[in-house]
């Protein structure tokens, strides 16, 4: 054998370093399995009588306490393979194959490397040429071996821990809260304080329903929760800290809580870079799973509403998704709204108007998963109004029980809130005890020792009494809040509920709370009218029928009777007489604003009504150039006759232009030389311009006017009374 050894071994080996890799799988190995670390240390000997000088053999011993089923986490074997590759290694020595590897992949991947740089392996066996078939055959029936070796030690030992787990008797690490009493019995922890606060949490998630508003009350009220150190030089004391969303998550996922044994909730596997990650599998896929086992916190019926209701809050779970825990946004239904044609949970999107955040329900998961068009969207606003007057109909007979239900409950929690700071109090008293009771009993002489635990005492006693101070406060505050704001509250929900749900005041994430407790769910359905299929709590059911939103330029459409209005005046009435008249009764045109010339205008174009001008001309009215022509005048004289009073013109504009009645068999003609106040003046009165009794220079009037009916245009000592045409 050791001819057969000097054979292999060339000159081009010796040039090269000598590489001797210790490894011991745990750190317990290398304290207590000295004698194995010992042999491969005396490999190095095997080396110096092959050949290699001291100097060049190189000893790998940063692995001792590694695990070989892995390169991932080895430095000293990185570093080995790294030498082989680059051709720096004559001879790789080893105790055995499983102490340079327990995997077959990075075995290999060795040899390989090693059969390229024409590099040996030597273990306590012998040596081996990768580069030889024989050789490397062995070899790889070594690491095989070895590989499968692992593989029985890990199946006997978790065959044995499922065989245990199978039974309950498997002693696992318990949560804060339970502990293992003397006969290895799994109870509750025997520190009230840890149970109160335990219950506490159970008891605010169940009101609030949500791990972030839990989070919040903990630290409204002030406490602190307790937790198990589980590293470092502290492991197992009990610590206590704020209370965090993720330990709030933990404990309430958590079944143990729940009297349950549970043992295999969580898969551990290897990623591509050699790490590992856990997964944590449902329900049905648990290992073993025995409820009732042991004292819990809560029934396991509880323990599944609670899952039940984590999973409806959840706000990333895809298709999984199918409530939500009420938000702060306006939509009093959302997360419990149903689309009636897809069976789909609704989605919910504000719009900003008028700075106001108005909701809108949208079906909206189909159209987003195969691009098409949405299902329906419905503007939330008549929705949201409907179901709240129901709600207030549904309220208003049990509010006197609903609000000493609401008081009840409060007080429970102000007490419980106070028996945990006292709980606070009688710890840090126990501390204060304990630290003086040490002082007591150190030897007043030995001052180094006496001013320290001195320092420690005084330290406690601050802590005392700031905790003290604090309790006082908080029940102070506690005190004032229920019997002033707190009652007020409760004897106005008994009283008038409806004003409560109306107040302003009041938070839409309270209402939405409210509405929670009497609704399942709500399906909606668009057509003509919106039909709400209502489902209550308990299984009773109601449809309401709501009308359909109107759309955007139906909501700024004018009003039918304001239309008909604007048509009746254009009989006789201008663009602009017409605006005035309905500024004066207080009418608005479809966006709210004063009427003008051109809302009018646009009004009367929109809607089709006739235009003055036409109104007239169908009526016989003829134009100035008609009547100059008929006249025999022109066009200029036919204004100033018709401001005279010889004709009769009807304003058609806002610019005084005028359409104008025929004369008659009689007209009025040319007189030269006759003055036109001396002329016939035409029966009826001419314009429309002025349409109220008006006295022109009524100061250079000589005598009043004192027939009813009829207006003075009178110039200075001029009189002549026309007939107020009344249209």
């Amino acid at each position: 054998m050791n001819q057969d050894m000097h054979q292999k071994v060339k000159t081009t080996h010796l040039k090269r370093n000598a590489y001797l890799y210790i490894r011991q799988s745990t750190l317990r190995q290398v304290f207590e399995n000295s004698e194995s670390t010992k042999r491969q240390y005396a490999l190095r000997q095997k080396a110096v009588a092959l050949g290699w000088p001291e100097d060049r053999i190189i000893v790998l011993d940063s692995d001792l306490g590694q695990s070989g089923a892995s390169a991932a986490d080895r430095e000293g074997f990185q570093r080995l393979v790294t030498e082989v590759s680059l051709g720096r290694a004559g001879i790789v020595l080893g105790l055995e194959v499983s102490r340079l590897a327990r995997n077959s992949a990075d075995w290999h991947r060795l040899l390989e490397i090693c059969a390229l740089t024409n590099a040996l392996i030597l273990d306590e066996d012998g040596i081996y040429d990768p580069a030889h078939f024989n050789d490397r055959l062995l070899l790889g029936l070594k690491g095989t071996m070895s590989e499968a070796e692992l593989h029985v030690l890990r199946a006997r030992l978790h065959g044995g821990i499922l065989n245990k787990a199978r039974r309950g008797e498997l002693v696992i690490s318990p949560p804060v809260g339970l502990s293992y009493n003397s006969e290895a019995a799994l109870v509750l922890d025997p520190d009230k304080q840890v149970q109160q606060c335990l219950c506490l949490l159970f008891e605010t998630f169940r009101s609030t329903g949500s791990a972030m508003a839990t989070v919040k009350a903990f630290q409204k009220q002030g406490l602190q929760f307790p937790r198990r150190v589980r590293t470092g030089a502290h492991k197992g004391d009990l610590v206590w800290a704020a209370l965090g969303h993720t330990q709030v998550l933990r404990i309430l996922h958590n079944p143990r809580y729940a009297g349950a044994f549970v043992y295999g909730r969580s898969h551990v596997r290897k990623t591509v870079d050699g790490s590992f990650t856990v997964v944590q599998l449902s329900q049905d896929e648990w290992e073993t799973l025995i409820p009732g086992a042991y004292p819990g916190y809560l029934s396991w019926e509880d323990y599944q509403q609670n899952q039940k209701r984590l999973h409806e809050s959840a706000q990333a779970m895809g298709s999984d998704r199918r409530k939500s825990p009420a938000r702060e946004g306006p939509a009093l239904l959302q997360g419990l709204i149903l689309c009636g044609r897809c069976g789909q949970r609704m989605t919910v999107r504000y719009h900003v108007r008028h700075g106001r955040l108005w909701p809108e329900y949208l079906c909206q998961r189909e159209g987003i998963e195969h691009a098409q068009p949405l299902c329906q969207r419905v503007p939330g606003g008549g929705i949201d109004e409907a179901i709240g007057e129901l709600l207030v109909e549904a309220v208003s007979p049990v509010a006197l029980e609903v609000a000493l239900t609401v008081q009840q409950e409060l007080q429970s929690r102000l007490e419980e809130a106070d028996r945990l700071r006292q709980k606070q109090v009688e710890r840090a008293q126990y501390e204060v005890d304990l630290a003086r009771r040490r002082y007591m009993r150190v030897d007043p002489d030995n001052r180094l020792v006496a001013d320290s635990l001195e320092a420690e005492w005084n330290s406690k006693l601050r802590t005392l009494t700031e905790t003290q101070q604090n309790r006082e406060r908080q029940r102070e505050q506690d005190r004032k809040v229920l019997s002033d704001q707190q009652r007020a509250a409760i004897l106005s929900l008994a009283t008038d509920f409806p004003r409560l749900w109306r107040d302003p005041n009041t938070p839409d994430r309270e209402r939405k709370r409210m509405i929670r407790l009497l609704l399942e769910d709500v399906t909606l359905v668009r057509g003509e009218e919106i039909t709400l299929h209502i489902r209550f709590k308990g299984g009773a059911t109601k449809t309401l029928m709501v009308p359909a939103p109107l759309n955007a330029w139906q909501q700024r459409a004018t009003n039918p009777a304001v239309v008909k209005e604007i048509d009746r005046l254009l009989d006789h009435h201008t663009y602009q007489q017409i605006a005035s008249i309905l500024n004066e009764r207080g009418l608005r045109s479809g966006e709210g604003k004063t009427f003008s010339v051109r809302i009018v205008a646009r009004i009367q174009k929109r809607y089709g009504l006739m235009p003055r001008y036409d109104r007239l001309r169908k009526a016989g009215m003829l134009t100035v150039k008609e009547m100059a022509s008929l006249l025999g005048i022109t066009p200029q004289w036919v204004k100033i006759w018709n401001r005279h009073g010889l004709i009769c013109g009807h304003t058609c504009n806002d610019k005084n232009d005028c359409l104008y009645e025929h004369p008659g068999d009689n007209p009025p003609r040319k007189a030269q030389g006759v003055k036109l106040s001396q002329r016939r003046l035409a029966s009826e009165v001419v314009s429309q311009r002025t349409q109220e009794v008006q006295c022109e220079a009524a100061t250079d009037c000589e005598r009043p006017c004192e027939l009813a009916g009829f207006r003075c245009l009178s110039q200075p000592k001029l009189h002549r009374l026309q007939t107020l045409h009344l249209g």
